[in-house]
């Protein structure tokens, strides 16, 4: 058939296709293995286990690494001048679609490329950070998974002074260079409040910073609130060791902080949030635009006691708070 001889609605149909094509064409292209960019916060030991759920989703949706998709894992390592590098190699190599996480990776993704669909598996707040337009509708080419972290920041104080009622001081770790740090320590001092619990914040921006904000807290805090950060995650033995030598019960966000000996966690799944992401990713792979998928939020919190931390520190669990944790840690 001749251009000329084209009905009308048929050029719109073409149209259609010819504007969604940026975002499907590559996945389309008969004989061509689409590849995905995953950018990692932490190193592939700290995080395995999150990335081992995002493949294991991926092949169960039929994306079978090194089979009919690629994946160009880099690691940011909690050293985040290097993610802007690491988006640029994705650029370059013309992935499909971006994977990474943590606030400071995902603000590099979305500097470094206003084409290529941005899939973030995990962050505290999307649209506060100006990643998304809203939760509903996030426009441009970024979507993913909220992990409501500074939401359920309150119920974490809470939760911590249940098992420690006579606590009154609490120190606050977090990283103050990070965007979301303040909205969630306004949360937490919010909540301290209410109980009669004054709040110190203790800046580690380092591996190195680790000991001495231990030693700064000496004396003064009962209880320390660990922020939900690469640096923190990545060092979470090391810091559960310094606050058992300090007698000092901990609560954090992530499950894997109180495996590694804290005393409780309460807080979105992360291997199931990396699960989700791979679903977002696998329709993204078959057509559909990032700008029309709207950015998930946990519907289930988890909540961990370690219980062989808890009797190092003397303190006794009741049967009720016990019988609420999703897991417990002998």
């Amino acid at each position: 058939m001749q251009f000329g001889q084209i009905k009308r609605r048929e050029v719109i149909t073409l149209l259609g296709i010819a504007a969604a094509w940026p975002f499907a064409a590559r996945a389309q292209q008969p004989g061509r293995r689409p590849t995905i960019g995953f950018l990692g916060a932490n190193s592939p030991e700290v995080q395995a286990q999150w990335t081992a759920a995002f493949v294991e989703r991926l092949r169960e949706l039929g994306w079978i690494e090194g089979r009919n998709v690629a994946i160009e894992y880099r690691w940011a390592e909690t050293h985040f001048d290097r993610s802007p590098g690491f988006i640029a190699e994705f650029v370059r190599l013309k992935v499909d679609v971006i994977v990474t996480h943590a606030t400071a990776n995902v603000a590099a993704a979305k500097q470094g490329t206003s084409v290529i669909p941005i899939v973030f598996a995990a962050l505290a707040d999307p649209v506060g950070t100006g990643v998304v337009e809203s939760l509903a509708r996030p426009g441009g080419n970024v979507t993913g998974l909220s992990n409501l972290f500074i939401d359920v920041a309150g119920k974490r104080v809470e939760l911590l002074q249940e098992i420690a009622p006579s606590m009154r001081r609490l120190a606050i770790l977090a990283n103050g260079s990070i965007a979301n740090t303040a909205p969630e320590i306004d949360e937490i001092t919010v909540a301290a409040r209410k109980l009669g619990i004054g709040v110190a914040l203790i800046d580690v921006r380092r591996e190195e910073d680790i000991a001495p904000a231990f030693d700064s807290i000496k004396g003064w805090a009962e209880g320390i609130y660990v922020l939900g950060d690469p640096i923190t995650n990545t060092n979470r033995t090391r810091v559960s060791a310094l606050a058992l030598d300090a007698r000092l019960p901990t609560v954090a966000g992530f499950r894997e902080f109180a495996a590694a000996g804290g005393l409780l966690s309460y807080g979105a799944n992360l291997s199931n949030q990396f699960r989700r992401a791979a679903d977002l990713v696998d329709k993204i792979l078959n057509g559909a635009k990032p700008a029309d998928i709207p950015v998930e939020q946990p519907t289930k919190f988890d909540m961990i006691i370690n219980l062989g931390t808890a009797k190092a520190l003397g303190l006794e669990i009741s049967p009720t708070l016990l019988a609420r944790a999703d897991e417990v840690i002998e």
